[in-house]
């Protein structure tokens, strides 16, 4: 049977100057809808127009409708939009997504009208909100009139998306597609972010992520992932190749098991081919998928969220530039906070290092000028860049500035650490800002299974001055006699700070850590002293007591092995007690041989590099 639609909207009995009404936004903007508002727009002023992140044709900012719309966005987009804002002609609202439907229910914004654009009614009446239910749900059931874009090209979408014909008090019928979004480029920075991000993502994790570079690479790097799940308030392109991978089951998720959940999708009209009529792909408004409380009813949600700048004491800046804002809270702080307080959950933040060509550091001393808090000290657990993740969960202020130098751009990290002398918040004697180590290449976190434990190599840096102070005085006397070659009483701050504040383009340093949760402990260290005199390096180990005989020392000593190589080291020396058995086994199994020495307390031990193939 037929279903009958509305009548067209005579503007004029519905609205009046001076009104507030809501425009559909994201990819599912009424362009034809506003058009035929501003055609019958005679004897209209001042109408405001509230909506989210509006992609595409923005006019109704555009200067020659000044008097007739004035624009007030929850979230920023386009630069159109951006220029409006800067120029006073458009408002920018600061307000948690998960908050918006509550601006509209409780009148601190009452809607006279929403404006939407929704699919053809099927045979029982139901139109769809398709790709944007986010905001526009909540803004249908608070307005006075619902007039409505019935568009085709709007995909059926499975959840909470529907609203009847009859709810419909005016419509016009448009065929018009969707904006579409292409995927960004990746490029390298991206391309290592992703890399580092995807190991913080477990198997069996429930997945939050945005729009751009890093959450397409993150998602490239997750494929061979098992049993993910996605809680997510979009969805872009990226999840296509995830989804076809067979990395996303959902079953293992604790909220809405066996569903994709969401609030809005942008991208291409692949992807809403996609979400058209797919009952594994839910979408609800924006005040339930966002709730905090909601997001963490998901067990392991892994929140991945993008900054312009961070502090060295955590804050994040993520919707302005100084003085200008440039985008919005967004659900940024809902899911932030949900995946906080999820059991097993991470909160991240990712960004490159740097900005303008590598001219302006990103990890910054302090705030520019202007800039907002949108994400506080307090909430962030992990801030990932190119160079690696940086842990600020239960960290102190010291501990935070030396993580978060660790990843920022080499060439700002001395300049960023003076700046954090000069305000007391590192002692005296941390001198030393961290290094790379080039030869382990671009990511230097390397990901390691060790009979059936996950385990991951890389090169100690200062932010690990109190993990091995912990690591030596879990040692046992006779650990560290045969580590030392005495009895060692006290490993005090200062001196761990010498050790792990290691220059690694002359010496090296390297760990194997084990991650649980935001705790890393460390395992195992393995090291070299290079003497240029004689272009030789001296080898030592030391491992915990309960993973000893797994293989540890061999794989950092294999390492060693590889990066001296590569540096044309001439010889490799090792000193070790005559009853260190195993340690001397290790040793000749990498084809060290023994020096004759004289005294058999002490073996010397040598392998010529250059003879190497």
């Amino acid at each position: 049977m037929a279903i009958g639609l509305p009548s067209e909207p005579d503007w004029k009995a519905l609205i009046k100057s001076g009104c507030r009404l809501f425009v559909g936004g994201n990819a599912s903007v009424p362009y034809a809808l506003i058009q035929h508002l501003i055609d019958n727009s005679d004897g209209f002023s001042d109408i405001e127009l509230v909506h989210m992140l509006a992609l595409g044709d923005t006019r109704w900012v555009n200067d020659e409708y000044k008097n007739l719309f004035k624009a007030n966005t929850f979230f920023i987009g386009g630069q159109a939009m951006r220029q409006a804002v800067d120029e006073g002609r458009a408002d920018y609202t600061p307000v948690f997504l998960s908050e918006i439907s509550s601006l509209f229910s409780d009148g601190t914004l009452s809607l006279d009208a929403a404006l939407v654009n929704v699919s053809p009614p099927d045979e029982f009446g139901y139109c769809s909100l398709g790709a944007a239910v986010d905001i526009a749900m909540s803004a249908v059931r608070q307005s006075k009139y619902v007039i409505a874009q019935i568009n085709p090209q709007v995909p059926r979408t499975a959840g909470h998306s529907y609203i009847h014909v009859s709810e419909i008090t005016a419509c016009i019928e448009a065929n018009e597609p969707l904006v579409e979004v292409m995927p960004p480029p990746i490029d390298s920075v991206a391309e290592r972010i992703g890399q580092y991000v995807s190991m913080l993502v477990d198997d069996g994790a429930t997945l939050q992520f945005g729009i751009g570079k890093i959450p397409s690479a993150t998602l490239k790097y997750l494929c061979h992932h098992k049993d993910l799940g996605i809680h997510s308030e979009m969805l872009t392109d990226s999840i296509i190749e995830l989804l076809a991978s067979g990395a996303v089951t959902n079953k293992k998720k604790t909220f809405h098991p066996g569903k994709v959940v969401t609030s809005f999708a942008i991208g291409t009209r692949k992807l809403y081919d996609l979400i058209d009529n797919n009952p594994h792909i839910e979408f609800y408004p924006s005040s339930y998928v966002n709730k905090p409380t909601n997001v963490a009813k998901n067990d392991n949600m892994v929140a991945i969220n993008s900054a312009l700048e961070v502090d060295l004491t955590g804050q994040v800046v993520a919707d302005s530039l100084g003085y200008d804002f440039y985008s919005g809270i967004g659900g940024q702080v809902d899911f932030v906070t949900g995946a906080s307080i999820s059991k097993g959950g991470k909160a991240i933040i990712a960004l490159p290092s740097t900005a303008k060509n590598e001219t302006i550091s990103r990890i910054t001393p302090r705030l520019a000028e202007g800039a907002g808090v949108v994400t506080s000290r307090g909430n962030v657990q992990y801030v990932v860049t190119e160079y690696g993740i940086a842990s600020l969960k239960g960290k102190s202020i010291r501990e935070r500035a030396l993580e978060l130098i660790r990843v920022a751009h080499p060439k700002f990290r001395s300049q960023l650490l003076e700046e954090v002398r000069q305000h007391y918040w590192v002692p005296h004697y941390q001198e030393k800002y961290p290094t790379d180590i080039p030869e382990l290449g671009a990511i230097q976190l390397k990901r390691l299974n060790i009979q059936g434990e996950k385990f991951y190599m890389r090169p100690l840096n200062p932010a690990d001055e109190r993990r091995l102070q912990e690591f030596f005085y879990s040692h046992t006397k006779e650990t560290l006699r045969l580590r030392y070659n005495y009895d060692p009483k006290q490993m005090s701050r200062e001196k761990s700070c010498n050790l792990v504040s290691v220059d690694q383009t002359s010496d090296v340093a390297l760990c194997i850590v084990r991650q649980e949760g935001s705790r890393i402990t460390i395992h195992a260290v393995g090291r070299f002293y290079y003497n240029a005199s004689n272009n030789s390096c001296e080898v030592a180990f030391v491992t915990r007591e309960t993973q000893q005989g797994k293989g540890m020392a061999s794989r950092l000593l294999n390492e060693l092995i590889r990066i001296a190589k590569a540096r044309e080291i001439n010889q490799m020396v090792a000193y070790v007690r005559g009853e260190n058995t195993p340690m001397i086994t290790i040793f000749e199994q990498m084809q060290f041989r023994r020096l004759f020495t004289g005294d058999p307390s002490d073996v010397e031990l040598v392998l010529n590099v250059s003879e190497l193939p």
